[in-house]
């Protein structure tokens, strides 16, 4: 017999809220840091983090439910993941990916999805792909602990290959991709573009690296701006997913013009299988486009195949990127 219906995943659905909510609150007041530096009970929590003795426990007994916090008596600890990820005095700290992933107009398009579905697009005008959105700049601080991993698979992949010697960062954000690339190759001439501000983020990075003097900037819109020619490589991590298939074959085409020939473009994606619910997190990222884009979309590989063959690109080759929901495509210009 079939099993019968059970209302929890839908109540839990309804109330799934609550659980951003709940670490938004943890992380802006510094709830795992306090833990992790020594505070364990609600009244050491509480002075620590200038909160009251009743909102920090039940927060941290809510935390403890959701398996970010242990509690024996009246003790409370770090789990292994808030550890690692929520106490800020950690290397590979996330707590700050809130300030873009709940960043208020992001939080506004998610409350106003019913009409969004209505009318097939963005209730957020033009979108954030187009301007030089604060978002940006916050995507560009605190999204590293995402890239991290991928930038470093990506680039010795890449230069175990063949070594750039001219590399143009699309949309480079935090410049992590491009920054990776040229730590490894020397000769690696690295051109970031996008919005002024963002670059600031990139070039401070690059300093950081000890590669600034090899990683220009030119900043504008991708549309725009004259990428130039003579580039064996191209990095276009996370672009298409803004725009429909037309408009990226346009963008596409831009991209070969600035290839040499025989030079490779590097396309990271959320790729959801044909049947676009498999795998879940890939194909998922489907409704942050339908969210925050006028017409951007989760693709699959063939939609990607179908626009690189229309811009000129060939012999593609598809990478799994470890620890990551994403997908690598490497495509030859001829």
């Amino acid at each position: 017999m079939p099993p019968e219906p059970d209302p929890e995943h839908i109540r839990e659905l309804m109330v799934g809220y609550q659980k951003t909510a709940a670490l938004r609150a943890a992380v802006d007041l510094h709830v795992f840091t306090a833990i992790g530096e020594g505070a364990s009970t609600v009244d050491t929590i509480a002075a620590k983090c200038q909160a009251s003795q009743r909102g920090i426990r039940i927060l941290c007994d809510y935390l403890t439910i959701e398996g970010l916090l242990s509690k024996e008596s009246q003790t409370y600890r770090l789990s292994p993941d808030s550890a690692a990820f929520l106490d800020e005095r950690s290397p590979h700290y996330m707590g700050g990916m809130l300030r873009f992933l709940n960043a208020p107009r992001l939080l506004e398009s998610a409350a106003h999805l019913t009409e969004t579905v209505r009318q097939g697009t963005t209730s957020a005008g033009e979108g954030f792909a187009g301007d030089e959105a604060e978002e940006w700049v916050a995507f560009a601080r605190h999204m590293q602990p995402m890239a991290a991993g991928p930038a470093k698979f990506i680039a010795e992949l890449i230069v175990g290959r063949r070594r750039p010697k001219r590399v143009l960062d699309i949309a480079a954000g935090h410049g992590l991709y491009g920054i990776a690339i040229a730590s490894l190759a020397p000769q690696a001439l690295i051109i970031a573009q996008d919005w002024p501000k963002v670059l600031a983020v990139a070039q401070d990075n690059a300093r950081l690296a000890d590669v600034e003097p090899r990683h220009q900037l030119l900043p504008g819109s991708a549309f725009e701006v004259d990428f130039g020619t003579g580039f064996d490589l191209v990095l276009l991590t996370n672009f298409l997913h803004h725009f429909d298939e037309p408009t990226c074959v346009n963008f596409l085409r831009k991209v070969r013009t600035a290839l040499d020939s025989g030079g490779r473009v590097v396309t990271l994606e959320f790729i959801p299988n044909e049947d676009r619910v498999t795998p879940p997190r890939a194909a998922a990222f489907a409704l942050n486009m339908l969210l925050q884009t006028p017409a951007g979309d989760a693709f699959t590989q063939s939609d990607l195949f179908r626009m690189l063959d229309a811009a000129g690109f060939t012999s593609h080759e598809v990478v799994e990127v470890p620890k990551s929901p994403e997908k690598l495509i490497v495509s030859y210009a001829t």
